[in-house]
């Protein structure tokens, strides 16, 4: 049944996704702000379907946390949903993307139209240093900059190695970095079609306050999001709702 279900989401999935990319194109020529409104219409639909085909409910815990302004948040990265579902909850997203996602039809032009950092990863500390820039510009805007620290997705349980920059971006940026922890790959696995029913947590965990040295700062940056991240896999998905939950 699991499989059937799954198979019905990526079906509907897809058409959606085409759909809202042939009605987005014009948003090209439009106002920035259209397509983040528009992206994150994309991202609430999935959000019903997951629930409607598939019995996965979404969760956002530590709403008091969620920042609303200009912000610097680094998030658990498990599964493609994590820069969809997200997006309905910040008021003005920016992610760090890998360049190469930008080369993607369709998902790149309205990537880069929304105005998303392409980050290259080869590229060193002159990369690094063009990031920085580029996320100044973005949070004068203002707008929440969301990086993945491991930079690519990892299973339910594993932990990758915190990459630098996201400390670069804490040191220069001179603002608090609000972790955010999920057990999203649970139930939509980095690999595969198959989407298990439960409950899928997006949890905004208290910020890091700005001024620590480098080194402090990605201990605890790595201890608050893989201590919170290993209680939801262990719940997995029967944890009680929080009153911060806002169930969706």
């Amino acid at each position: 049944m699991i499989l059937v279900r799954s198979l019905a989401f990526a079906v509907v999935f897809y058409l959606w996704s085409i759909v809202c990319g042939l009605a987005m194109t014009p948003l090209l020529l439009a106002p920035r702000r259209w397509m983040i409104k528009a992206m994150a219409l994309w991202g609430g639909v999935v959000i019903a379907m997951l629930r409607l085909i598939c019995g996965v409910r979404v969760e956002f815990r530590g709403l008091q946390h969620r920042p609303t302004g200009p912000a610097l948040v680094a998030a658990k990265h498990q599964c493609m949903f994590d820069t969809m579902g997200p997006l309905t909850v910040f008021p003005d997203a920016c992610y760090v993307m890998k360049r190469e996602l930008l080369k993607i039809p369709f998902y790149g032009w309205f990537s880069l139209k929304a105005g998303m950092l392409a980050l290259d990863r080869k590229g060193g500390a002159g990369a690094l240093r063009k990031l920085i820039a580029e996320s100044k510009a973005r949070l004068a805007e203002p707008r929440q900059l969301v990086i993945f620290p491991e930079g690519h997705r990892m299973p339910p349980g594993a932990k990758g190695d915190y990459q630098p920059g996201v400390a670069g971006l804490y040191r220069e940026l001179g603002l608090p970095c609000t972790p955010m922890a999920t057990n999203s790959g649970v139930h939509w696995p980095p690999h595969g079609i198959l989407r298990r029913p439960g409950l899928i947590v997006y949890e905004f965990l208290e910020p890091i306050p700005p001024g620590l040295r480098r080194a402090a700062f990605m201990r605890e940056l790595e201890t608050r999001i893989e201590t919170a991240g290993q209680r939801l896999l262990e719940a997995d998905g029967s944890a009680p709702k929080s009153r911060s939950g806002s169930p969706l």
